[in-house]
């Protein structure tokens, strides 16, 4: 394999995944997240047979797991102009940056799984702790990691169960997998992380607590909180609670108790109603988290406040 100064091609996966997986291996993966319907995301699981690559450039950042090599395989790999002979294992994995160059070849076959993250998405996790750019994600030959092999291999199997319940699943291991990509294999200009343990501002709070107030009758969802203030579902919740002293969900539950304690004292809604009208299921899910929070039931303080 020679690094000849060939153009590279350019791939772009936030398009047709396996369009794109074409462009570089000729063929059709063996599972994708497109083929089973999870939208967002973009991973490939496939059987690598011998095979030289082309010299691509991907717009997104690449991570790949080697999650079944049943031998050592030789690879010799370049990455952004650097060339490395690699001995891969199970267990191994790479990292190829967005619009960063690679080539690569290899002469037994093994079984992969491939993660394309979006840069802007991968900024985004740490948006209100660390300039996003200031964050470099490194280029890695070949290393063991176990934590993102685990994650690899939990990956696999989410996919090829190809259940709709296992989405929430692999989006919640990509997370996983951005923040110990963010932790162990990124550089900052400041090169500090120490912040991410910080606060969230007062302006974003109030913007959660107006939003949560508007729609206090839907099943918020953490990444819809998240999307609110433009952070990771899993930064949000950790700098939420650093700044509350509580869950988004517990807080969520509060603010749903206030406003029914509202309602009832108004006396226009009965209490069936007041407890649809917050985002709880019915009276029986009110009156059980009403008894937690204010230590009697929506009925009993209604009789107590018009005493």
């Amino acid at each position: 394999m020679q690094n000849n100064g060939v153009q590279a091609l350019s791939v772009n996966f936030t398009q047709e995944i396996e369009i794109a997986y074409k462009q570089i291996f000729k063929r059709s993966p063996i599972i994708s997240s497109q083929s089973v319907g999870w939208e967002d995301l973009a991973i490939v699981y496939d059987r690598q047979p011998p095979i030289e690559l082309p010299k691509t450039s991907l717009k997104q950042h690449c991570i790949g797991i080697l999650t079944d090599i049943p031998s050592p395989v030789e690879t010799e790999r370049i990455i952004d102009g650097r060339f490395m002979q690699e001995h891969n294992i199970q267990g191994d994995f790479v990292i190829v940056p967005a619009n960063t160059t690679h080539q690569a070849a290899w002469y037994k076959e093994g079984c992969a799984i491939a993660i394309a993250i979006d840069p802007t998405a991968f900024a985004q996790t740490i948006y209100e702790v660390v300039d996003p750019d200031s964050i470099y994600l490194e280029p890695r030959f070949a290393t063991p990691d176990p934590l993102v092999y685990q994650i690899g291999v939990a990956l696999k199997s989410a996919l090829i169960k190809q259940g709709t319940s296992s989405r929430l699943y692999a989006e919640n291991l990509v997370n996983t997998l951005i923040v110990h990509l963010l932790e162990h294999y990124s550089t900052s200009r400041t090169n500090s992380f120490e912040c991410v343990a910080g606060k969230l501002p007062q302006y974003k709070i109030r913007q959660i607590i107006d939003y949560i107030y508007a729609y206090l009758d839907r099943d918020l969802s953490l990444k819809e909180l998240a999307v609110v203030v433009q952070m990771s579902p899993h930064y949000f919740s950790r700098l939420f609670k650093e700044t509350t002293g509580i869950t988004p969900h517990q807080y969520v539950i509060r603010c749903r108790i206030e406003r029914a304690k509202d309602l009832l004292k108004h006396g226009k809604l009965s209490i069936a109603e007041i407890a649809k009208s917050v985002g709880f299921v019915d009276q029986s899910h009110l009156n059980r988290y009403f008894k937690r929070y204010v230590g009697i039931t929506p009925k009993k303080f209604l009789q107590q406040f018009n005493k």
